[in-house]
Order: structure tokens, then C-alpha cells, then sequence
């Protein structure tokens, strides 16, 4: 039997709380702890494997201080409903950017560059960079 794709919707209420856990420099086994669960429990869910249940994701997002709504910032339209998030939430690649190590430790670093000149400087470089790569 194949297994079966995990909801696009799953998956990103999931890689929101990795990103989320992330950018609190808390481990999997410690989000797990806190939950009553094994890492491996919260490695699936923000995987999207396993879904998220609402008193859990209520739990979760106590522990990681943020409102329910933080996870479905940006989430794909599941059909049927006109979606108001859609229209205001940042592209996808930007969620699966900063749902990464590299993009979380990039952002961060960035943010405490206090000139405004200088970050602007840094976009250009990088977009010069990039640029060169087509």
C-alpha cells in the first residue's frame, strides 16, 4: 500500500511550529517534554505526517507563545472558502525559508544590522549574486 501524502495544509501548520520552535532555540525533545510526547511525535507533526489535533495545537501554541492563528499564516486555500490570508501573507518559498536553520540564522543576523543603509546594501549584494547565477 503507498503511503498517502500528508495534507498541504498539515504540512504547513507543522513547518510553522518548527520555525516557530526554532526561533525560540528550543529543541524537539524539549517541545516533546513539555507536550507529554517523544520528539519523534513532534518531528511528525511538523513533518505534516501526523496531524495536529486543536486542544494540541492549543497547547502548542501556549508553549511557544504565539496565537492558534500564527500557524495558518500563509497556509494554502484547503477550496471552498474565499481566503483572506492568502492575499497578505508572504509567498510560500518565504515560509519554507525561514522554516530552515540557514534561513532562520540569516534573518536574525540580519535584523540586528542596525543600519538601514547597510542592510540595503546587503539585499543588492545578494541580488547581484544571485543575478549571476542565471
Amino acid at each position: 500500500m503507498a503511503k498517502k501524502a500528508p495534507n498541504p495544509i498539515d504540512k504547513h501548520v507543522g513547518s510553522r511550529v518548527r520555525m516557530r520552535r526554532m526561533m525560540m532555540s528550543m529543541s524537539q525533545e524539549k517541545l516533546g517534554d513539555a507536550l507529554g510526547l517523544t520528539f519523534q511525535q513532534v518531528q511528525k507533526y511538523e513533518k505534516g505526517t501526523n496531524r495536529i489535533g486543536a486542544s494540541r495545537l492549543q497547547q502548542i501554541s501556549n508553549i511557544l507563545q504565539v496565537p492558534v492563528s500564527f500557524f495558518f499564516e500563509g497556509a494554502p486555500h484547503s477550496g471552498g472558502h474565499s481566503g483572506e490570508l492568502s492575499e497578505s501573507a508572504s509567498p510560500q518559498y518565504v515560509s519554507d525559508f525561514l522554516a530552515t536553520s540557514d534561513g532562520l540564522a540569516l534573518t536574525k543576523a540580519f535584523m540586528k544590522i542596525k543600519s538601514g543603509k547597510l542592510r540595503r546594501r546587503i539585499v543588492e549584494l545578494v541580488e547581484q549574486m544571485a543575478g549571476e547565477e542565471d
